[in-house]
């Protein structure tokens, strides 16, 4: 889920590793082979125990690693193809010979940032063919630049790491990222949020080549990225307003959807919908809309311009929270105000989806606003006896 659109975006890349297509071979001791190719190409580059970087399906810790990121249960089912080989590399040399070593003997490849891959692309094989995951998790480190505004970025870092990191060095810049803190930096830098449009022209000749399957349909692996940050002010302001059903929830979704263009650009609102008991046998319940926005500003700023331009909502400064930027990341994404550190926590699970260890997200977009009777008609899938949440940003 991304948030603040911003043409300040701009990834280059630090070492980007070049794949090739290969043969596909059926030998049931290519992974054997590979794995004495790794071996002895981790020896000749650096002292690093081949134990700890390599998982095997016999190895113990096989499962717990390769079930790590996965979020959809739909991919660990006993028919699910599992890889034959997870590498868990510390240093560029590490993804290098695996490289090299899936090419010599024939095996495909998955690169996993590992964060929310809710379709299993990083880490299952459309064919039916031996594969090996490189799983990023390890390349991690942020350096941030105050003084160019610039951060540089390992793929294997989730975006809370980067937000504490940034918070940790300066409060008035920040990275508009996913709102999310689990989310790899990897694949939402490169498949996921908002930025730049790029057409073949702007993009390059060889990229656009590369993208539309010429690099045999994994053209590399991007192992670092160079981000501009942007300037925020030291205090922002977030308002969390809920409604339910019997209080006009719908109307009030319905008008959100007409104003949300009016908001300035420092603003990012959104709703949640959730359902709750209204009785305590639990056999009535009712959805809960919950209006959150963010303001790159104070309170006696936002409070006048939310009254102006949406005043059904009520919004007054006893909904409002001034904070800096960092803790806005915190209020929005349903984790702990008090406690900065929980955005290194890769583990952690919002509170509402505690009792669903299996996930599923999925993003759309519509063109239209959508009419009373469309919320109407989406109010029974939500009150089903399923754990479902709806969130909308505009």
């Amino acid at each position: 889920m991304g948030f603040l659109h911003s043409s300040a975006i701009f990834p280059v890349f630090l070492i980007f590793l070049f794949l090739f297509s290969w043969p596909i071979t059926s030998s049931a001791n290519s992974h054997e082979d590979f794995l004495r190719c790794l071996s002895s190409s981790l020896s000749s580059n650096d002292s690093s125990s081949i134990s700890r970087l390599v998982y095997t399906q016999r190895s113990s810790n096989y499962t717990s690693v390769l079930e790590s990121t996965i979020h959809n249960s739909r991919f660990i089912t006993p028919t699910s193809r599992r890889p034959l080989v997870i590498v868990t590399p510390l240093h560029v040399s590490h993804v290098q010979a695996t490289i090299r070593c899936s090419k010599k003997h024939g095996l495909q490849l998955r690169t996993r940032s590992g964060g929310h891959d809710f379709e299993g692309v990083s880490y299952v094989s459309e064919w039916e063919a031996p594969f090996v995951i490189v799983d990023l998790a390890n390349l991690r480190s942020i350096d941030v630049d105050v003084e160019k505004e610039v951060a540089w970025v390992q793929s294997g870092a989730i975006m809370g790491e980067l937000y504490y990191a940034i918070a940790q060095k300066i409060r008035t810049l920040a990275f508009p990222g996913a709102l999310c803190h689990g989310v790899a930096f990897g694949g939402f830098i490169s498949s996921g949020g908002y930025g730049r449009i790029l057409n073949r022209k702007s993009v390059g000749e060889d990229l656009f080549w590369a993208i539309r399957g010429g690099g045999g349909g994994s053209f590399g692996t991007a192992l670092s990225w160079k981000v501009k940050l942007v300037r925020v002010p030291e205090i922002v302001t977030v308002f969390s307003t809920s409604r339910t059903l019997e209080q006009n929830a719908t109307r009030l979704l319905h008008r959100w959807q007409y104003i949300t263009n009016q908001f300035p650009d420092g603003m990012f609102p959104s709703i949640t919908l959730t359902t709750t008991n209204t009785t305590v046998d639990d056999r009535n319940r009712t959805v809960v809309a919950t209006f959150n926005t963010m303001y790159l500003g104070r309170a006696n700023e936002l409070v006048p311009l939310m009254q102006n331009v949406f005043p059904e909502l009520g919004i007054t400064t006893q909904d409002c929270n001034e904070m800096s930027f960092v803790e806005s990341i915190l209020v929005l994404g349903l984790l702990p105000l008090e406690n900065l550190e929980i955005l290194l926590n890769r583990s952690y699970r919002i509170p509402y989806l505690v009792a669903t260890p299996s996930f599923k997200a999925k993003s759309d977009y519509i063109k239209k606003p959508i009419p009373e009777i469309g919320f109407l008609g989406m109010w029974p899938q939500l009150l089903e006896p399923v754990a479902r949440t709806v969130s909308s940003a505009a």
